[in-house]
């Protein structure tokens, strides 16, 4: 059997054993196991073996809990509940205020957490009833909503950049640096688009009425500006050393687990409860990447082992006469469709050993395809008819909010994503740049 056959084979088991509904890592790492042992025999064993302690040495993976904790411990103490309502009362006298503020709101999650889920749920839990209630258009604030927790995976911290990082073997503090000022030009397009359309159409997004400004005195204003502004402080607290150079990114997320510690404790929020919840949700988060990793570096040594990337390469470049550009569209393509029915994480493990390979020999920049592949696989999320957030938002949103609406309320946010990703595959210094200044490249 030719190596290209093999390779093809394993692709096709695994995603046949995804399909039937096996859990993303027991799929990926059955597959890598078993294949190792029946072509180099018992002494294949060492493959998974080699990445299991590859893994446990890299040292950056102690950031993954320290991130994942700061983040539950700023949700459970409803830390986040004050910044929504900083935004509520300094946005709200704008036209589609209360939305813009619900985008600066997912940025800060964002920056908080790194998972786009958490973006998800509290803008749902949170945001999507107080915009309701102020007459915002349903389908304007679902879009809002979804397309806020789409920055989860692209601002730093981001976690799903980890684990990428781990599997493409670059560096994470690049990938956080070159999804920094992406992460934020998309969040500015949402805003300028949100403005404008309320602009034109103020009943999609009411400003608060004039009564209801009189009542919150300034006082109250700087009360919650103060509060609103802790997350930031935080944030700050834990990035401003690292970007300057003073600590390492482990430190970095450790300064920041401690000061959402603190910041909790110091407004007496920080109960026995919120303490079990956060370490237990950081536990059951930080172990399920764990084992994704693992089960991805077996499957990418033996992938790798067989020389299928550089036949694949060989098979577009050569035979088909493919430009690189046309393979990397291509990719995107690809990526777009598994969203349809896969989360994230899942296409980046089943892809990854294929594709980062395939990039690099292609020539192009690992740490700018990084970025690409986040947004790209957001897009994917959102995409009908099997979109992941889309089902999340079903879940959380209220009864008056049905799953038509719900298709539609993402088709303009969809293109503006899409355009945000055209701009970062033509100017890629706009994701290269920071991570260059900073490190010095």
């Amino acid at each position: 059997m030719s190596y290209e056959l093999i390779a093809l084979l394993m692709f096709a088991s695994m995603m046949m054993m995804l399909f039937t509904g096996q859990r993303v890592f027991g799929a990926i790492g059955a597959v890598a196991g078993i294949a190792a042992l029946a072509l180099w025999g018992t002494g294949g064993s060492v493959i998974p073996f080699s990445a299991a302690v590859k893994l446990m040495n890299w040292y950056p993976l102690l950031t993954l809990p320290m991130f994942i904790f700061m983040g539950y411990v700023l949700s459970e103490s409803r830390i986040a509940d004050d910044l929504y309502r900083m935004f509520h009362v300094w946005m709200g006298p704008v036209p589609g205020g209360l939305a813009i503020g619900t985008i600066a709101l997912m940025v800060l999650i964002s920056a908080m957490n790194g998972l786009s889920v958490a973006g998800m749920a509290i803008g749902a839990t949170i945001a999507l009833p107080e915009l309701l209630k102020r007459g915002y258009d349903k389908k304007m604030v679902t879009g809002v909503i979804q397309a806020g927790s789409s920055l989860g995976i692209l601002v730093p911290p981001s976690v799903v950049l980890v684990l990428y990082a781990m599997i493409a073997r670059q560096p994470v503090g690049q990938l956080w640096l070159a999804g920094m000022i992406p992460g934020l030009m998309m969040a500015a397009m949402f805003i300028v688009y949100i403005y404008l359309r309320c602009r034109m159409n103020p009943a999609l997004g009411p400003a608060l009425a004039p009564e209801e400004r009189a009542e919150i005195g300034f006082a109250e204003k700087m009360r919650l500006l103060r509060a609103g502004l802790l997350p930031v402080g935080i944030f700050a607290a834990m990035m401003v050393p690292f970007v300057n150079g003073w600590t390492s990114l482990v430190e970095s997320s450790a300064i920041g687990a401690i000061a959402a510690f603190l910041a909790a404790l110091a407004k007496r929020r920080m109960t026995h409860e919120v303490f079990e919840n956060s370490v237990r949700q950081t536990l059951a988060i930080s172990c399920m990447f764990m084992w994704i990793i693992l089960a991805a570096m077996a499957f990418g040594a033996v992938f790798d082992g067989l020389g299928a990337v550089r036949a694949i390469d060989n098979l577009f470049t050569e035979q088909l006469h493919l430009s690189p550009w046309t393979i990397l569209i291509l990719m995107q393509l690809s990526f777009l469709i598994m969203g349809t029915f896969l989360d994230d994480t899942a296409m980046l493990v089943i892809v990854a050993p294929l594709y980062v390979p395939l990039v690099k020999a292609l020539g192009f920049d690992l740490i700018w395809y990084g970025v690409l592949y986040t947004i790209t696989t957001q897009i994917a999320y959102m995409t009908p008819p099997f979109g992941y957030n889309l089902f999340l938002m079903k879940a959380m949103a209220p009864k008056e909010v049905g799953l038509g609406d719900i298709y539609r309320s993402i088709v303009p946010f969809v293109g503006v994503m899409l355009l945000a990703l055209g701009i970062i595959m033509a100017f890629p210094g706009i994701a290269l740049w920071l991570p260059h200044y900073v490190y010095g490249l």
